[in-house]
């Protein structure tokens, strides 16, 4: 097949699993989806392909808006979608950026199998919801002070650290170190900074979770040792992001762009893609206040971790350290960052905007931290709390063909109120209890039909297609033990 017909509009195959939709129509470079053609039959379903068309509207945007293959349609960007613009003479977009500023993962590591959580789950999730604050609105671990949020937003990790909710080795694992010295508190509205106050350590809700695995498969064996992972291992996913204070950081800057810069936003095709041009004092003050939020997300997501290590220490009876409860690796999602790319043969700084897209950096590329730096970075993929997760490493090709990027999750194939209407909870919960050991919990039963096994694309899909691009190496796969919601 050289072409693939989604309704309307025609992709044309470069190559196998990339299609391109050519530049016309105002369109500044091409637009890229890398998929198969059964994601492409899912993806032609919604607004993706119009939403990552529009992606190349973009001021400064170089050699082609691409959409990875969970891609699914969102606000302005796809989810899914990953953009490079001039960081001089492009723009920066809260839109490419979203609501959810450094919604992220991190999986922790420990030494324990299957076999010693077996007939344990419900203990263990139980004592994990009580432990972990979940669902809409506030209530966090710590109940901060309004120069402790300053420090958060200053200093990331670094002030986890501090406190003592964090060990170095946290750091050394942590995409960035769990810090961008590029945060300015002072582009945070206090309306954003009191959202965040008390929500320091908690999931929220929607597709945000918490979930106890197993390590069912190994495929690279001398990756997966440098990464301390074996078949039959427990790990623990974290998923979640910035919750209310990063909310209010886009919000702010979406209005601000509306007011500010009218005209520019008017030349777009989408108003969900607000940008603001580089060199503005606008962009550089939204592009300060998304770090410090980035910076917020990995306190919220580190403290989440302390209470983690907490509750294993005390059901296992044993302090975490014995457990082995090391930091694998956090990556980010939903962030847009300055990196110096090579385009056409030249050296370039370039907003790169991930939404809903996972840094994967290969071997080699200083970014990756030195205990990764010879394998790749780790890269986290989460898919349905019935479908299992993976571990990935940056492939060799991902700086050419993604700018170091690749999928973040198995994507979307229904809206949350479609699910809602087609999924019961008490069926899903009760299902995967009964048929496959997982136990969930959450605070409303209408996240666990939102987020139900049969709402996701297939997550095996979608790393088949990274893997073989080359952009994400599959190394391990992760299957649900027990999950906590908000």
């Amino acid at each position: 097949m050289t072409t693939f017909d989604a309704d309307g509009r025609t992709l044309e195959r470069v190559r196998e699993h990339v299609w391109e939709l050519p530049q016309e129509d105002g369109m500044n470079v091409p637009a890229r989806v890398l998929a198969s053609e059964e994601l492409l039959e899912h993806i032609k379903d919604d607004d993706t392909l119009d939403q990552i068309a529009n992606v190349t509207h973009l001021p400064g945007v170089v050699t082609n808006a691409l959409c990875m293959p969970d891609g699914h349609q969102g606000y302005g960007f796809p989810v899914g979608g990953v953009a490079a613009m001039d960081a001089e003479n492009g723009c920066i977009s809260p839109g490419g950026v979203g609501f959810d500023i450094n919604c992220g993962v991190r999986m922790v590591k420990t030494t324990l199998t299957y076999e010693d959580v077996a007939g344990r789950e419900e203990e263990l999730v139980d004592a994990l919801f009580d432990a972990v604050p979940t669902g809409l609105g506030g209530g966090g671990v710590v109940d901060s002070s309004h120069s402790a949020v300053e420090e958060i937003l200053e200093d990331g990790m670094e002030w986890a650290l501090r406190e003592g909710y964090a060990v170095p080795d946290d750091l050394e694992h942590c995409e960035d170190e769990g810090r961008r010295p590029d945060a300015d508190p002072s582009a945070v509205s206090q309306k954003a900074k009191d959202r965040g106050a008390n929500q320091i350590g908690s999931l929220g809700s929607g597709n945000h979770f918490l979930e106890v695995q197993r390590v069912t498969d190994v495929f690279r064996d001398d990756v997966a040792d440098s990464y301390g992972l074996e078949e039959d291992q427990l790990v623990v996913l974290i998923h979640c992001g910035s919750r209310g204070l990063g909310h209010q950081v886009c919000s702010d800057y979406l209005r601000r762009i509306e007011d500010e810069h009218p005209d520019f936003l008017d030349s777009l095709p989408d108003k969900n893609l607000a940008a603001a041009p580089a060199g503005s004092a606008l962009a550089d003050e939204y592009y300060g206040a998304m770090c410090a939020a980035i910076n917020f997300a990995w306190v919220n997501r580190q403290l989440i971790m302390h209470q983690t290590r907490e509750v294993f220490a005390d059901v296992f009876d044993t302090s975490w350290e014995a457990l082995g409860m090391e930091l694998l690796y956090d990556v980010a999602h939903n962030i847009a960052k300055k990196e110096t790319h090579t385009v056409d043969g030249a050296e370039r700084e370039l907003y790169v905007h991930r939404k809903g897209a996972t840094r994967a950096f290969p071997a080699g590329r200083e970014e990756v931290p030195p205990a990764y730096r010879d394998v790749g970075q780790p890269v986290i993929i989460p898919g349905s709390m019935g479908a299992g997760s993976y571990v990935l490493r940056g492939g060799a090709d991902s700086l050419d063909v993604t700018f170091g990027s690749t999928a973040h999750g198995a994507g979307r194939l229904m809206s949350r109120t479609r699910a809602k209407q087609q999924f019961d909870a008490d069926d899903v919960q009760t299902g995967l209890e009964e048929h496959d050991r997982i136990y969930v919990k959450a605070q409303s039963g209408e996240t666990i039909a939102e987020e139900a096994p049969g709402v996701y694309k297939d997550v095996d899909e979608v790393i088949r297609v990274s893997d073989d691009l080359g952009i994400g190496d599959k190394v391990a796969r992760t299957f649900p033990v027990c999950n906590i919601k908000g």
